[in-house]
Order: C-alpha cells, then structure tokens, then sequence
C-alpha cells in the first residue's frame, strides 16, 4: 500500500469516526422538551445549527488528519479524540437524560479539549489548529446559551 493510499484511508477513517459521532446529534434531537424550556432572546433558530455542525464536522475531520499526517498519533490526536467523545457525549446528556447542568458540565470539558487540540497541533500544523477555532467560538457560544437555558429553568 502506497503511502498516498495509507493517507487517503486514514483521511477517510476521520471523516468516517466523526460522521459516526455526528449521528448522535442528529439521534438525540431537542424536540418538544428543549421546545418547551424557557430560552435567552439570543437563542439561534433551530434550522442554523444543521449546516454549523455540518462545516464544523468536516473541519474537525480534517483537522485531526492533516494533525495526523505530519505527527503520527500524538499528542494533539489524544485531546481531538476528548473532543469528540464529549462533543457526542452532549446531545445525550442535554436531550437524552435533559441534564441541562451536565450537559454544560461536559461543554466546560469540551471547550478545554478544543483549547488543548488547538495548543498542541499548533506546532504540528497551524492549519489544523486554525480549522478549531470556528469550533472553539461555537462551543463557546454554546456554553453561554447551555449555561442561559440552565439558569432560566
């Protein structure tokens, strides 16, 4: 196997884990509970969040790829799997079990797993940092309208 065929392969297992952890979101959806909280005027419509997490998605894919590509497994892939796992751990907490204060517990986590991805590729890749920052404003968007939602319920 060539090394451009290794590269496509692994590029494609990033794209495949993270479509697998986006089904999550798309499993666990806000439906009539989430409708029925009390939400800041700030509040995004509902239809915006598909294509974010949409572009968001492939970024992250590619991100932990072109990480892995110039690094191997590393450190850096190690805060982009933490990542992922809390980022698919959300919507189960928030619309599975409807734990808004877990759920903004498992953002503050997340929000420090992106930071810690974006820190350490830095140095490895500065693209594959930089395609985490639209992802690390969502979160943080994310966390202000989690924690919002929490106080007023």
């Amino acid at each position: 196997m060539t090394s451009t065929t290794t590269r496509n392969l692994v590029l494609i297992g990033f794209v495949l884990v993270t479509a697998l952890a986006a089904t999550t979101g798309a499993k666990f959806m806000p439906g009539t509970w989430y409708a029925s909280l009390a939400k800041p005027s700030w509040t995004p419509p509902n239809w915006l969040f598909g294509p974010v997490w949409t572009v968001l998605y492939i970024m992250i894919a590619v991100a932990g790829w072109l990480v892995w590509r110039e690094a191997g497994w590393s450190a850096p892939l190690v805060f982009w799997g933490a990542q992922l796992i809390l980022n698919t751990a959300w919507s189960v907490i928030m619309f599975g079990a409807h734990k808004i204060g877990w759920a903004l517990a498992d953002l503050v986590l997340l929000w420090l797993a992106i930071v810690g991805f974006i820190v350490t590729a830095w140095p490895i890749s500065s693209t594959a940092a930089l395609l985490f920052v639209p992802y690390l404003a969502w979160a943080s968007f994310a966390g202000a309208l989690n924690f919002a939602v929490w106080r007023l319920n």
